[in-house]
């Protein structure tokens, strides 16, 4: 477990559309494919988009508590033994605290995160 209150899922904006029509986001490809949705702590955000985002544009952060999300969300380690954040199952769109375009380009822009108390 980690002490994030907040964490993050970057996807593409038309897909989060269309969960958020259907009430429900089942995840990319590639979550689907690793049986989970794959989310990021704030500090994690940049080696996210860097590493499986590059020169992909109309992106989208959705901003989650922690609290939230409850016992689908489990704390697992990868990339360099890092604990990520991994979402079991759907995942409610109404759960969102807020959504923000990242801005398009290399670098990617991000919005502005919340603090962590």
């Amino acid at each position: 477990m980690t002490s994030a209150t907040f964490i993050y899922k970057i996807v593409q904006a038309t897909d989060w559309h269309q969960a958020v029509a259907a009430g429900f986001y089942d995840g990319s490809p590639d979550d689907r494919r690793d049986g989970f949705i794959h989310l990021s702590t704030g500090t994690q955000l940049v080696g996210t988009l860097t590493r499986h985002f590059a020169g992909r544009a109309d992106l989208v952060l959705v901003a989650f508590s922690t609290a939230d999300c409850g016992a689908a969300l489990n704390w697992e380690a990868s990339r360099g033994g890092d604990l990520f954040p991994h979402y079991y199952g759907r995942l409610d769109p109404a759960l969102a605290l807020w959504t923000q375009p990242i801005g398009d380009g290399e670098p990617h822009v991000l919005p502005p995160l919340e603090p962590e108390p």
